[in-house]
């Protein structure tokens, strides 16, 4: 047995000193060349003070330095330092980027130790870090808060970022270059510079008792006058009656104009709510909204199609500039329309529209039970796992979540005559509707989940852009014949279907319903 044993541990030993060493790859460092210093004094960094900061980012900078401290030129300090100081021009807090330090450190940079000089060069680096994260992408993770937004990841190399700043002329324009850049955004910058030149807000809170029409006498007036002139909407005046005159009903009805109500100077629930939010809640949505605008693609395409979910429209924009805009009819908040950035994909001409499951159980099947006779009333057919077809007399509640629920072509189909396709991963699409009624209607959140357009014929014409194939006439002409057709969109035509409920335009605060009451909630992740 002994015998055994030495042979097998000689023969481990054998193998262990005839297996071949597996070098590491020595990770080739480019190191960044510096400009002769003419301020300050480079000083060696410790790696041990990296461990502080828990911040693989962080000790990956400094490793293109040498592990040397940086931000000798006071100049650069300093534009650093005015970013922090003004973070609340892009909704973030100065205090994140640890603002009162920094200053300190700044104050006494001629007096400071060594260490002193090596802690505050880190702690300025880090922090920098952070803050353009933080304006490239947002301070929050959209996918982490909701499972109904697809939104591609960018990512954003910091380091790449600061590397090219440090040998650029105009460090300033480098951080600037890493915020947002839509229109929007600057709108939404200009939205918050105006509210916070608004006083502190005092008011009472205003109680609906029952519609108010030009003319009308109400002692509620008293308190609706004074929101309006806190707002702007009114002039002050030297003293405020219960009457409800002409100069009150102008400035209602731009009051309803600006917050995408109904303006026809009746002053309504609608009306009211609005003019209880307080300045602050008012401002929260505003920084809200910046933060939703940093998560969004950073550079839109040249020509793309533009939903904004809470206003009800899609723009078509081609080269900066809007071509068309159409109403449209979005999800409800329990059935609410994704946030997507695609790509346009193809357009079907007399679509059937295969049932989801969400509406399989909450209205297919509720309302077969009741009447079996339903289903065939909206043309809708039956199929099985095998795909056969089942009539309504076989249909068993058992099985019905297997089923699949096909309803024909044609007028009194649910996504109308044409749907516009773009790859995503809910299966939502844009569509025509049979119900354009509903386009009158100033709240449209009535779908579920798919965005229903205004104009859906007039607008495949223009994305398909074939004037021989798919001109207004052969559009018509296919879709009297019922049967369905595909067309591929030949355009390379971006789609982006989002959401945002403040802006500004022409410096005035524009804002709209929070339909999926998410303003509020993320203003508190935000801050906390």
């Amino acid at each position: 047995m002994r015998f055994f044993i030495f042979i097998f541990l000689v023969s481990i030993l054998y193998s262990c000193k005839n297996e071949p060493v597996k070098k590491q790859p020595i990770k080739k460092i480019e190191i960044i060349k510096r400009e002769p210093i003419t301020e300050g004094k480079i000083l060696k960094i410790e790696t041990s003070l990296f461990a502080k900061f828990e911040s693989p980012v962080l000790v990956s900078f400094y490793e293109r330095f040498k592990n040397e401290t940086v931000w000798q030129s006071s100049k650069i300090r300093k534009i650093a330092l005015t970013e922090f100081k003004n973070a609340e021009d892009e909704g973030l807090l100065p205090e994140d980027y640890r603002i009162k330090k920094l200053e300190r450190f700044e104050k006494k940079f001629g007096i400071l130790t060594d260490k002193e000089m090596v802690n505050y060069d880190l702690l300025l680096t880090y922090n920098l870090q952070k803050y353009i994260w933080h304006i490239s992408q947002g301070k929050l993770n959209p996918k982490a808060l909701y499972g109904d937004w697809d939104l591609k990841s960018k990512n954003t190399d910091v380091n790449k970022i600061l590397w090219n700043s440090y040998n650029s002329k105009d460090f300033q324009a480098s951080l600037d270059s890493c915020k947002p850049q839509h229109l929007v955004y600057q709108k939404l910058k200009n939205a918050l510079k105006i509210i916070s030149s608004f006083p502190k807000d005092t008011l009472k809170n205003i109680d609906f008792i029952t519609k108010i029409s030009p003319n009308d006498t109400a002692v509620t007036l008293l308190n609706i006058k004074k929101r309006l002139q806190f707002w702007k909407d009114l002039k002050p005046q030297d003293s405020i009656t219960t009457i409800y005159d002409v100069t009150t009903q102008k400035a209602i009805k731009k009051f309803q104009l600006r917050h995408g109500l109904s303006a026809d100077g009746v002053i309504g629930k609608g009306t009211i709510d609005a003019l209880n939010f307080t300045k602050n809640q008012r401002r929260n949505q505003i920084i809200a909204n910046l933060e939703r605008w940093k998560w969004y693609a950073k550079d839109l395409d040249n020509h793309y199609l533009i939903i904004n979910i809470p206003n009800y429209n899609l723009r078509v924009v081609k080269g900066n500039d809007t071509v068309q805009l159409y109403k449209v009819i979005v999800g409800t908040a329990k059935r609410k329309t994704p946030i997507i950035t695609s790509k346009l994909s193809y357009a079907v001409f007399n679509p059937t529209w295969t049932v989801p499951p969400t509406i399989i159980k909450e209205d297919i099947i509720p309302a077969t039970l009741k009447n079996r006779g339903y289903l065939a009333s909206k043309n809708i057919t039956i199929y099985d796992s095998n795909d056969n077809e089942v009539s309504a007399t076989d249909w068993k509640l058992s099985k019905a979540k297997g089923y699949r629920y096909v309803q024909s072509p044609g007028t009194y189909n649910s996504l109308g005559m044409v749907k516009i396709i773009f790859p995503n991963r809910f299966s939502v699409y844009l569509h025509d509707t049979n119900h354009r009624d509903y386009f009158v209607k100033n709240k449209r959140s009535l779908s579920s989940g798919c965005v229903r357009v205004e104009k859906p014929l007039e607008l495949v014409n223009y994305i398909l852009n074939d004037s021989i194939n798919y001109s207004i006439d052969k559009i018509n002409d296919l879709l009297k014949t019922g049967k369905t057709q595909n067309a591929s969109i030949k355009e390379n035509i971006s789609i982006y279907q989002w959401y945002w409920t403040a802006w500004s335009e022409n410096n005035d605060l524009i804002f709209r319903d929070d339909i999926y009451n998410l303003d509020a909630e993320l203003y508190e992740k935000l801050r906390n």
